[in-house]
């Protein structure tokens, strides 16, 4: 019987993920949004390719809006000597007091690792910054980012792996992202006034263009005034209710959590007392979990 239900569980798991590749399309979901031709779909629309040269670096973004959902895709990293690069997979809302949440990856000389950056904005204020190293080559293959943001906290995962939690602790006066709908947004563009050691390394062009790849741009998320019904209220349906609306960490995950913080991050807000010398902002006391 054990021997059944995970050979059940097995193919269940190849069905989902094939499923979820076939349905993977850049031409449905996404639109290029700026790059004068460097950015272009790929493979019937399941490969998007973002090139940045020095004239000019790319972009798109998800044709929708969401108000809350899992947003994930599969990336493959500029190679080489991307020193100056920032490659970018996002969601953020528009105007004065915008929201967003963030996952850039910023390049770095040659055998030097990326630095993962993140942060979340509410209500136009961010300065909430965590930084990892990744324990693998992310320019080798392609790996999986993602972001499940609902009314109770963020997640940002790496290949399954969660590598930062951001509670809504609006309780203790910490604004967070709930009522502006957010597209995703990617790009690949120059920042060498910053990106790499501050600014003391830059872009070399003699090695453009540079490419990042992206593939299985998936979205399960709720588009606001669609008729899945109020963004954020919890489903009556127990059939409709989807796993992100109220995702949080069990026992593995929180450990696999506290393993990315202690060997690979790198800088945390929270923890940078020269930045606030009065004291850490009020979330930084609470649980990360």
């Amino acid at each position: 019987m054990a021997t059944f239900s995970n050979l059940s569980l097995l193919f269940l798991s190849i069905f989902v993920a094939a499923f979820a590749i076939a349905t993977a399309d850049f031409n449905r979901d996404a639109q290029i949004t700026w790059g004068d031709g460097r950015a272009k779909i790929l493979e019937g629309g399941r490969m998007l390719t973002l090139s940045l040269d020095q004239y000019s670096g790319s972009g798109f973004q998800s044709k929708n809006e969401y108000l809350f959902g899992k947003f994930e895709v599969q990336l493959k990293l500029v190679p080489g000597n991307s020193a100056g690069t920032v490659t970018t997979f996002f969601l953020t809302s528009q105007g004065e007091g915008h929201d967003e949440i963030d996952f850039e990856f910023l390049g770095n000389s040659s055998g030097e690792p990326y630095t993962v950056h993140t942060n979340v904005y509410a209500q136009g204020k961010g300065d909430k910054e965590q930084q990892f190293h990744l324990w693998f080559d992310p320019t080798a293959a392609f790996h999986t980012y993602s972001i499940v943001w609902n009314p109770q906290r963020i997640i940002f995962s790496v290949d399954n792996i969660p590598i930062r939690v951001f509670n809504n602790h609006e309780a203790i006066g910490t604004p967070f992202p709930k009522s502006q709908p957010m597209r995703v947004h990617s790009s690949l563009w120059n920042a060498d006034d910053w990106a790499t050691q501050g600014g003391r390394v830059k872009t070399d062009w003699s090695k453009a263009p540079f490419v990042a790849s992206y593939r299985n741009f998936n979205i399960n998320g709720c588009v606001p005034g669609s008729s899945s019904g109020s963004c954020g209220s919890r489903s009556t349906d127990s059939f409709s209710t989807q796993a992100w609306e109220t995702q949080e960490l069990d026992a593995r995950g929180r450990n696999r959590l506290r393993w990315v913080q202690q060997k690979h991050m790198i800088y945390n807000y929270c923890s940078d007392f020269q930045r606030f010398p009065q004291g850490v902002p009020a979330e930084c006391k609470r649980s990360r979990f």
